[in-house]
C-alpha cells in the first residue's frame, strides 16, 4: 500500500496545499516551523481518524478559518481508495472512503496500517500508564474490529459505572443492584480484552528484543512485562474490595483501565536506570516491532512516518535505522528533516527511489 498524493485545506499551518509521493521513500525538508510535521500528521490523520499530536479537531484547523480537510489517494495493488477526513466548527468531524460516509470511525481503523516514530514517542516511557495502554490498544486495534469494539464497550460502561457513582455521593444514596449491573458488563467486556492484550505482549517481546540487539549493539537485557491486576484477582472480587474506595472517590479504581507494560533493561524500569542512547534504542526497537506484527497480521506493508529523527538520533543509531529500512519488507516511507543535503545522502545509501520535498 502507498499513498499516492495528498490535498490539505486549512489544516494546521495550511492555506490549500497538495502533493504528490514516491512509492517509496519521501522526504519533507524545510527550516522548523514550516509544517514538515503538520504534513506527516495529515497522513496520519487518514490513516486513525485523527492527529497524533493534538486529537482536538477543532485545535487542527487553521487559525481564524471555519473548518479543515485532508484528502488522499492510497493504492493497495490494484486497488484505488479516496480518502477524505474533514471538521468544521460546530459540527462532527467526517471521514469517508471512496465517497461513502463511515458511520463508526471504528470501521475504517485497519483500513490503512501505519506506523508513525517521533520525538514525541518518548512519552511512552516518561508518562503515565496511560500512554502505554493506548500503544496496545492501537497496535490490536489495528487488526482486530472485536477487540477495538470491546474497548470502546469498556470503556462507555465504565463512563456509566463512574457517573453512577458520582450521583450516589451527591445524592447521599446507594443503591447496590444497580452498581452490579455495570460490574457484570465491565466483568463481561474486562477478560477478552485482558486475554488479548497478554497475548499481544508475549509476541511482540521477542521481537521487540531481536530489534534492539540490532539497533543498540549492546549486551543489555531489555524485557516487556504486561501489568494487570487481574493477573493476581477475579474482576468481581477486586470491584467488591474496592468498593467502598470508589464510593468516596467517586470512580473506578480498578480493572484494565489500570493496565500497564513495564519497560525493564537489565531488569530494572529504563524510564530510571537507562541512558539516553539506551531510552532512544529501545523505543526505535518497540516502533519496529509494531510495524512487524501490524505487517504480519495484516498482510499490508504499514506506512512508516520518520518525524525529525535524525535530528534526535546519534549517527550509529541512524545508521542501523537505515540498514532496517533497506530491507525488502518495507513499503513506503516519509521522512521530516531540516537538512536537505544529510537527509539525501542518507536516502541515497538505501539504493531505493527517493523523492525531496521542500517547504
Amino acid at each position: 500500500m502507498y499513498l499516492r498524493n495528498i490535498q490539505l485545506i486549512n489544516y494546521k499551518n495550511f492555506n490549500a496545499q497538495s502533493f504528490e509521493f514516491d512509492n517509496y521513500i519521501n522526504c519533507i525538508v524545510g527550516n522548523n516551523g514550516v509544517g514538515k510535521t503538520n504534513v506527516l500528521d495529515a497522513i496520519y490523520h487518514l490513516s486513525q481518524t485523527k492527529s497524533y499530536f493534538n486529537p482536538i479537531s477543532l485545535q487542527n484547523i487553521k487559525h481564524g478559518e471555519e473548518f479543515f480537510m485532508i484528502e488522499g489517494i492510497f493504492i493497495n495493488e490494484t486497488e484505488e481508495n479516496h480518502i477524505v477526513c474533514s471538521f468544521k466548527k460546530g459540527q462532527k468531524k467526517i471521514i469517508k472512503k471512496n465517497g461513502k460516509l463511515y458511520e463508526k470511525f471504528s470501521e475504517h481503523i485497519g483500513t490503512i496500517p501505519l506506523v508513525i516514530i517521533s520525538p514525541s514517542d518518548t512519552d511512552l516511557i516518561v508518562e503515565g500508564s496511560d500512554m502505554r495502554r493506548k500503544f496496545m490498544d492501537y497496535v490490536i486495534s489495528q487488526s482486530d474490529k472485536i477487540y477495538l469494539n470491546l474497548v470502546v464497550s469498556y470503556h462507555k460502561v465504565l463512563a456509566q459505572r463512574n457517573a453512577l457513582l458520582k450521583y450516589f455521593f451527591k445524592n447521599r444514596t446507594f443503591n447496590s443492584e444497580s452498581l452490579e449491573v455495570y460490574n457484570e458488563q465491565l466483568n463481561h467486556y474486562a477478560y477478552p480484552i485482558y486475554e488479548k492484550r497478554k497475548e499481544f505482549i508475549s509476541k511482540m517481546t521477542p521481537i521487540f528484543q531481536n530489534h534492539y540487539q540490532a539497533i543498540s549493539n549492546g549486551n543489555e537485557k531489555v524485557t516487556l512485562i504486561y501489568n494487570s491486576q487481574l493477573e493476581h484477582e477475579k474482576f468481581e472480587t477486586l470491584l467488591n474490595e474496592n468498593l467502598a474506595k470508589d464510593r468516596m472517590l467517586q470512580y473506578t479504581g480498578i480493572g484494565i483501565h489500570r493496565d500497564d507494560i513495564d519497560f525493564h533493561i537489565n531488569d530494572y524500569p529504563i524510564n530510571k536506570f537507562g541512558s539516553q542512547g539506551q531510552q532512544k534504542s529501545f523505543l526505535i526497537a518497540l516502533k519496529m516491532a509494531q510495524f512487524d506484527i501490524m505487517h504480519q497480521i495484516s498482510k499490508k506493508k504499514p506506512l512508516l512516518l520518520l518525524d525529525d529523527i535524525f535530528d534526535k538520533l546519534d549517527d550509529e543509531r541512524v545508521g542501523k535505522l537505515i540498514n532496517m529500512v533497506k530491507e525488502e519488507h518495507f513499503g513506503q516511507i516519509f521522512i521530516s528533516d531540516t537538512h536537505r543535503e544529510r537527509t539525501e545522502n542518507i536516502v541515497k545509501k538505501t539504493h531505493q527511489s527517493y523523492k525531496i520535498i521542500p517547504l
